[in-house]
């Protein structure tokens, strides 16, 4: 029996799922997590981050579970790829490992990664992360956000100025709302904080995406960050 509530935005397509790791229990495993879905197909495995691209491209998935450690082509660099390829703009990652390190999620977030997850994560937590990226939401567990800030605050911010230029036009809300976002609290949580409505934030949040370019809420959390807003 399913436990999918639908599509996320309407419709019957289900979710396209390609699966990136080197190792065959680890993609069986996922696939049998998704299978239980009916909103979410697994289209594809790849077996390294080369194949993941070549695969991408190919098959067009909206989600690519991408394991950091693998041969020929690491998941991070192979997340570089896919999210410099015009044609996979809709394709959205989520970056899945072993190892809950600093440097992974830093790199994996600049690398256009939309989320971040660790292997021992629950059955229903999977099958939520790949609904949530569709959505253009980013998928940042509090304790992957603290990591975040800490490993920005060592490294100190990296903007460039045309990044500082677009964050400077922002109204003064839209400023509010991204630092918010950076510190990762949902729509809800900003209307709360802010006391307005859900659907104004979220209008603001879309307003930021817009004018800073970002492909995604997740994007937009790096750039809270690099400009030191957070």
């Amino acid at each position: 029996m399913s436990d999918a509530p639908g599509r996320p935005g309407g419709g019957d397509a289900a979710i396209r799922v390609l699966i990136a790791d080197d190792q065959a229990l680890v993609r069986a495993g996922f696939r049998a997590l998704l299978a239980r879905a009916a909103d979410i197909e697994v289209v594809g495995e790849a077996v390294d981050g080369a194949d993941a691209v070549s695969q991408a491209r190919l098959l067009r998935p909206d989600v690519v579970l991408m394991d950091v450690r693998m041969p020929v082509l690491d998941g991070i660099a192979a997340t570089e790829r896919l999210v410099a390829d015009p044609a996979l703009a809709c394709t959205r990652v989520i970056v899945v490992t072993t190892y809950e390190l600093d440097e992974y999620i830093h790199r994996a977030l600049r690398a256009g990664a939309s989320g971040f997850l660790l292997k021992d994560l629950e059955s229903e937590e999977l099958r939520r992360a790949v609904r949530v990226v569709v959505r253009g939401e980013a998928l940042l567990a509090p304790s992957v956000t603290r990591r975040l800030i800490s490993e920005f605050t060592r490294r100190g911010t990296g903007a460039g100025p045309e990044l500082r230029h677009r964050v400077g036009g922002l109204s003064a809300r839209e400023r509010e709302v991204l630092t918010l976002v950076g510190r990762g609290l949902s729509n809800d949580e900003i209307a709360s904080e802010l006391v307005i409505s859900p659907a104004t934030a979220k209008t603001h949040v879309s307003h930021a995406m817009t004018k800073l370019d970002a492909r995604d809420r997740a994007q937009l959390v790096v750039y809270a960050y690099e400009t030191g807003l957070v």
